[in-house]
This record gives structure tokens, sequence and C-alpha cells, in this order.
């Protein structure tokens, strides 16, 4: 590694980038981004330039936010950081009432030019601001369907690992601070020392999706107890063939009525909810069996493996090959049983 020094001729302030922390937020994700950012630094410097100085805020007593920790504490303290990031956190959302004064420094430093960028449940602080209506944003899968539920107006896209929308930087799952923090060096640095910040970290920068690693989780709250009951019978019957006209007689409706309440209830159609609960099952055999893809396709009521192929992809943003070769573990080198 280049040692680090701030090259001389250089002049002004360095670019600041600000984590917002607050009780129990993700502080693996802060210090991790914060050794990102220096190493970042370190390769700028190599290349003649200046690095960025990271610094940590949090909420006082009295109101208002101050840094606890900056890599550079000889530079100004009055100047603003050009981004500020939101963490999420292992524990908890931030409540409605808890987000507030976040919220509002948040859109007040927005205000003021600051790009704004979350990560993980620190979508749901940026969405608070009121700054993502209308526009897309993402977060952990997992929280997809609460962000959904809490902010209707903005277009969650869970699929994807991180959302470059300009003034507002959002990243999905616990570890895509990886890939935020790349995206930031890159437009704060360059893609040069982006690159070699990557290889250094043993970080792949080409585009991930969350997509990859989310598991299929079925709305099950939605109240509708005849579209549960069908939900329930699907993952009792299995990945067998199954038609709509049959799953509309378990439910006791007429076809077009069940499938207008089962889209209503579960967010997709019922041909979509069996395809996702098929891949799923062909994920587990890719992953632990040595099963040939013609035979996962068939075992998971496909006789058309192309067709599964290619389903497969557009749901997973992998070819069935490629999965294995990324998911598969080392138990799935035995035969099955």
């Amino acid at each position: 590694m280049p040692k680090l020094k701030v090259p001389d001729a250089a002049h002004g302030p360095l670019i600041e980038v600000g984590m917002m922390t607050y009780p129990d937020c993700q502080m693996g994700m802060v210090h991790g981004i914060t050794d990102l950012f220096d190493v970042a630094g370190r390769f700028a410097v190599d290349h003649g330039r200046r690095p960025l100085r990271v610094s940590h805020w949090h909420l006082q007593e009295g109101g208002g936010f101050a840094r606890w920790y900056d890599s550079h504490p000889d530079e100004a303290a009055g100047n603003s950081p050009a981004v500020l990031i939101a963490p999420g956190s292992l524990h908890k959302l931030l409540e409605p009432g808890e987000v507030e004064p976040y919220a509002r420094w948040l859109l007040n430093r927005h205000a003021q030019g600051t790009v704004l960028a979350s990560n993980c449940g620190g979508a749901f602080a940026l969405a608070a601001t009121g700054l993502l209506a209308g526009r897309p944003a993402t977060t952990h899968w997992f929280f997809a369907e609460e962000f959904r539920s809490r902010f209707p107006d903005v277009r969650m896209e869970a699929d994807r690992m991180v959302v470059d929308d300009g003034d507002i930087v959002t990243a999905g799952g616990l570890m895509a601070w990886t890939d935020l923090g790349l995206r930031i060096v890159e437009r704060l640095l360059g893609p040069t020392v982006m690159m070699e910040t990557a290889r250094f970290l043993l970080i792949d920068p080409s585009g991930r999706e969350q997509k990859h690693y989310a598991s299929f989780a079925p709305r099950l709250t939605h109240g509708d107890e005849a579209i549960l009951k069908v939900q329930h019978w699907l993952q009792a019957k299995g990945v067998g063939p199954v038609a709509v006209p049959e799953m509309a007689r378990e439910a006791g409706m007429e076809e077009r009525t069940f499938q207008r309440r089962f889209k209503a209830a579960t967010g997709m159609t019922p041909v979509e909810y069996v395809q996702h609960l098929r891949v799923g099952k062909a994920r587990e055999l890719l992953e632990f069996t040595k099963r040939t893809v013609d035979q996962i396709a068939w075992s998971v009521g496909y006789e058309d493996a192309a067709a599964f192929r290619k389903l497969f992809h557009r749901l997973i943003g992998l070819s069935p090959n490629e999965y294995r070769q990324r998911f598969s573990t080392p138990r799935s080198l035995a035969e099955v049983a």
C-alpha cells in the first residue's frame, strides 16, 4: 500500500464522506466502509490526488449533529460532507418517530448540496425525508415488503444491489456496503482508483444483484383466508404440476375472481407465484445435489429444460450452471442419496 500523505500541491478542503450513526446501527458497516475509503485514499495519493476525509456523525443530547470520528481532524470543522451515508442495523429498523431528527438533518444537508446514500435498512431514513417519492431505491430484500408498506410512493427495486439516482444512492443487503463504497469511490476518485481498491480488497466490482441471493419469501399476512389456504396447499403439494383452475377450485372461487384476489393478496399472479416456488426448489437442488440441470428442471415441474433455464435466469439473474458454480456447497460433491 502507498504511504498516506496529502500532496502538498493540492489546495482547498478534502472531499468528505460522512456516516450518520445512531443507536444499534450496523457498526461493522461503518468501520468497514471507513477502511474501504482509507484504502481508496491511499491509491488516490499514489496517483498524485488527495484522499477522502471520512467522518462519523451522531445526534447530540441537546439536538444537532456533530462528528465523533474524523479521519482528518486538522481539516476545518465547519465543512460539510459531500456524501452522507445512512447505515442499516442488525437489530431493528428506525421507527417513524425515532427517525424524525435524522430525516430532518438529511433533508437539510441535501438542500445544501450533499449527496445522500444508504445501505440496507438505512433506506428507511432516506425515505422518511420524502426525497425518494416517485424515485427508485433499494434496500435489503428481507425488508422490501415493509418498505413498500411504509413508503408506497417509492419505486422499490429490491433485486438491485445499488441504485445510483444521482443525488441519492441506495444499496441493498447488509454487505452491499462494499458495492456502495466502490460506487462512491468511482464517483469521487475515478474508475482507476475504484478498480485498484476493489482488487486490493478482493471485491468483485462487476454489477451484482440481490436476486442472486434473495430467497422467495411469500406474502402471508394479507388477511385473505381463502388465498392463504391456497398458498399453504401449494407449499404442502410441492412443486409438481398445478394449473390455475385447480388453484381456483381449492379456493372455492370462480377463476377470474381467484386470479384477481390472488394478485391483490400476494403481489403476484398465480403463475408467477408457482414459478417462484419451483425456482426456489431448483436453487436448493443446484446447491446440494449433483443432478443435471435437465433432471432438476423435470423434478420441479418443467418438461422443457430450455424454458426452465430462461425462467431461472430471469428470476435469479444467473444461469443454473452459474448459480451452481457460485453457491454449491461441499456436500453437493457427494452423490444424492
